[in-house]
């Protein structure tokens, strides 16, 4: 069993990598940002990038950092499936899978006006900004000293294989083939 956790930043292609997974690899996939969302639903509370974002700090801060990864990775491994969990982005969720077998990281990066124009594209509802709202949200998650907030400069720099996707769909298809082949071969 393969469990690759994903990290990254705002409109690399993490998306399309697990769709790639799931669809021609036969993944399965689980969504930090489903889970939190499904919580938020739950408290009738709006669905954006700040509810998202202070619902995850608050449920790190009040269970630990890792809490929401670690029970994402109980129904991953309870399957007993290729599986993919995206988004890590914090040290503390890579720590706790770092423990478990078959767990590999993967960040998929982008140069930010790349990433800009493929957010506005996908149109979601935490995607509707500016370009300056855009990079704001993006430092605001880059670095934290707090082990429960996000910091996917660390995360990213942790990663055991990066993907950086300033390409077309093709060629990320490529890279994501490649980055199987390594991890089967060790």
């Amino acid at each position: 069993m393969i469990i690759i956790g994903i990290t990254g930043t705002l409109g690399a292609g993490k998306g399309t990598v697990v769709d790639y997974l799931v669809k021609e690899k036969g993944f399965v996939h689980f969504s930090v940002r489903a889970f939190i969302a499904r919580e938020l639903a739950r408290r009738g509370m709006p669905v954006n990038r700040d509810t998202l974002t202070a619902l995850a700090n608050e449920m790190r801060a009040k269970n630990s950092p890792s809490y929401i990864i670690e029970e994402l990775y109980k129904e991953a491994a309870a399957l007993e499936k290729n599986c993919i969990i995206e988004s890590i982005r914090t040290p503390g969720e890579i720590a706790a899978l770092r423990n478990q077998p078959g767990f590999v990281l993967l960040a998929v990066d982008a140069d930010p006006r790349v990433r800009f124009n493929r957010i506005r594209k996908r149109n979601s509802e935490t995607d509707r900004v500016n370009f300056n709202t855009f990079i704001s949200n993006e430092q605001r998650e880059m670095h934290s000293d707090d082990p429960n907030k996000q910091n996917l400069s660390e995360c990213i720099r942790q990663a055991d294989h990066t993907i950086l996707n300033n390409g077309g769909l093709d060629e990320l298809h490529q890279k994501t083939e490649s980055f199987l082949q390594s991890i089967k071969q060790k």
